[in-house]
């Protein structure tokens, strides 16, 4: 498979985001309002969704917040939660053989779980290229930035996120995210064994690790399903 960059499909990949990068404001504004709460600075703020833009590992530094800070457990949980990235990276290799890693790199920088459910539809559905990506991942990255600089700064004035709803808005994109990627009913093995798995662990381990071991338990189960069709 010859890997495509192309500006035409990085356009398709802003377009068809928009609706989830409107989600992704409304909970980059919660995360906006939180680092008030835990007393960062709006240039900490805006340096955090920036450079790490990394959302549910940034809402679990925010819990682990104080002073002094525990480095090291930030940096393992951290490390914990953006495991599943691995895998998210290494089912877009077959689109990214190829690509030098000036160019891969930045790409993998924006791959977030929303850029990359939208990108793997289009891709795997060969309906575009990797440009998908480029163009998804932007868009998501300035509204993420966006919604922070605009949370930070709101923070005096909505103290409570929960109490307009905005702490659903991370519940509801990903629900959206799950039914476009809803091919038949060979997915429900795979999604059935991930949440199971998730939730047993979250009830028996502490941390983060029932995001690593329930998305490592369905990919398995894809795995092995995708064997025995061969």
């Amino acid at each position: 498979m010859t890997a495509r960059l192309s500006l035409e499909s990085a356009r398709q990949g802003a377009l068809r985001t928009l609706p989830v990068a409107l989600s992704v404001f409304a909970y980059g504004l919660v995360y906006g309002l939180l680092t008030r709460q835990a007393g960062l600075t709006m240039g900490e703020a805006a340096l955090s969704s920036g450079l790490i833009f990394a959302g549910s590992s940034q809402f679990v530094a925010l819990d682990m917040w104080s002073h002094p800070l525990p480095i090291t457990a930030l940096i393992f949980t951290t490390f914990i939660v953006n495991l599943r990235h691995v895998l998210m990276s290494a089912s877009l290799t077959p689109w990214m053989r190829g690509l030098p890693p000036r160019t891969t790199l930045p790409l993998l920088f924006l791959l977030v779980d929303e850029s990359w459910a939208m990108t793997y539809g289009a891709v795997s559905r060969g309906k575009s290229d990797l440009g998908f990506l480029l163009g998804s991942g932007l868009l998501i990255w300035a509204a993420w930035m966006g919604a922070t600089i605009t949370g930070r700064l709101a923070g005096a004035v909505i103290p409570d996120p929960e109490a307009f709803g905005l702490d659903f808005a991370f519940t509801a994109v990903f629900l959206s995210l799950l039914a476009g990627l809803w091919k038949g009913k060979g997915d429900i093995p795979p999604w059935a064994v991930a949440a199971i798995t998730a939730l047993v662990v979250h009830h028996f381990l502490p941390g983060k690790w029932y995001i690593v071991i329930g998305g490592l338990a369905g990919s398995l189960t894809g795995l092995w399903g995708n064997r025995g069709n061969r």
